[in-house]
C-alpha cells in the first residue's frame, strides 16, 4: 500500500512539473514564432489565434474559454483524472501565452517561423499528452464523433483542421494558410515523435491473475471491448489468461493507471496500430 501511494505521488508530481513545462513550450512556439508571423495551428488553438486577431480579446482568454466545454466532455468520456489534467494544461497554456504576448518575434522569416514554431508546439503537446492530458478540445470532440461514425480519430481531426487552417486564408492571406499547413504537419509529426510514435489507436495485451477484474474495468471505465485469450507459460507451464483490447492514444495513460490500481505486477504491452478494420472497432470500440 505504501509503495502504491509513492507511485501515485510520483505521477502527480510529474504531472505538476511536466504539464506546465509542456504548456510553456507550446506558448513559446505560438507567441514567439507562429502568431507574430500570422501562422496558425490546428484545432481550438487555431480558432483562438484568429479570434484574437479579429477582436480585442487575448489569445490566452480564448484558449481557456473555447476549450472549457471540452473539459466537461472529457470528464464524462475519459474520467476525472484526464479532465483535471487537461484543465490544468489548458490553464497553464492560457497563462503562458499571456506572459509571452509582449515578447517580440525571434524571426521574421515565415518559413523558419513555421518550422520552429511547429516543432515547439508539437513537442509541448507531446509532453502534455504523455502525462495524461491534452491542450486542445478537438481531440476530445473527435473521440466522441468516432464512436458514432466509421472514421478514426486522426481522420476526424484532419478533416476539422483542413477547415480551420483554410480559414486562415480569409483572416490573413492564402500564403499564411499554406505556411500554417506546414507548421501543422511538423507539429503533428513532432507529437508522434515525443510520445514515442503514439498513433490514433493502440493494441494492448495484458496478462494478470486478475484478468476478469481488469477486463471489466476497461469495459466500464474506458468503454472498450475486451477479448480474453488463453495461453500457457513456456517456463512455468501454467495456464495464462490474456486480455486483448484496442484503445486511443489519449486513453493510454488512464489504462496504465487502471491496471496498476488492480494489479501492479500485471504484464502490460502496448503497441502501435497502423490500421483497424472489421468487427465493431470503427463503429464503437476503436477510434
Amino acid at each position: 500500500m505504501e509503495h502504491k501511494k509513492k507511485r501515485t505521488l510520483y505521477k502527480l508530481l510529474r504531472r505538476l512539473i511536466l504539464v506546465p513545462i509542456g504548456a510553456m513550450i507550446i506558448a513559446i512556439g505560438l507567441e514567439i514564432f507562429l502568431v507574430p508571423n500570422e501562422i496558425i495551428d490546428g484545432g481550438i488553438t487555431g480558432i483562438s489565434i484568429m479570434l484574437s486577431t479579429l477582436t480585442p480579446g487575448d489569445l490566452g482568454l480564448y484558449l481557456f474559454l473555447l476549450n472549457l466545454p471540452f473539459v466537461f466532455l472529457g470528464y464524462s468520456q475519459m474520467g476525472k483524472t484526464f479532465a483535471l489534467t487537461t484543465l490544468f494544461g489548458i490553464s497553464c497554456l492560457a497563462v503562458s501565452t499571456y506572459m509571452l504576448h509582449s515578447v517580440p518575434a525571434f524571426v521574421d522569416d515565415t518559413l523558419l517561423a513555421a518550422v520552429f514554431g511547429g516543432l515547439l508546439v508539437g513537442f509541448g503537446v507531446g509532453l502534455v499528452i504523455r502525462n495524461g492530458g491534452t491542450t486542445d478540445g478537438t481531440e476530445v470532440l473527435a473521440v466522441l464523433f468516432t464512436k458514432k461514425t466509421s472514421f478514426s480519430v486522426g481522420e476526424i481531426i484532419m478533416f476539422m483542421n483542413i477547415f480551420i487552417i483554410s480559414a486562415a486564408g480569409f483572416v490573413f492571406n492564402w500564403e499564411s494558410a499554406l505556411y500554417s499547413m506546414i507548421a501543422y504537419f511538423i507539429a503533428y509529426k513532432m507529437i508522434d515523435a515525443t510520445v514515442a510514435g503514439m498513433d490514433g489507436s493502440k493494441s494492448v495485451w495484458i496478462i494478470s491473475e486478475n484478468a476478469h477484474t481488469i477486463g471489466e474495468a476497461i469495459n466500464e471505465q474506458l468503454g472498450r471491448g475486451v477479448t480474453y485469450l488463453y495461453g500457457e507459460g513456456a517456463f512455468s507451464g501454467d495456464n495464462k489468461k490474456v486480455i486483448f483490447t484496442v484503445i486511443t492514444r489519449v486513453e493510454e495513460s488512464k489504462l496504465h493507471n487502471l491496471v496498476e490500481e488492480i494489479d501492479e505486477d500485471a504484464f502490460l504491452a502496448v503497441g502501435n496500430i497502423q490500421d483497424v478494420k472489421g468487427g465493431q472497432f470503427k463503429t464503437k470500440d476503436i477510434h
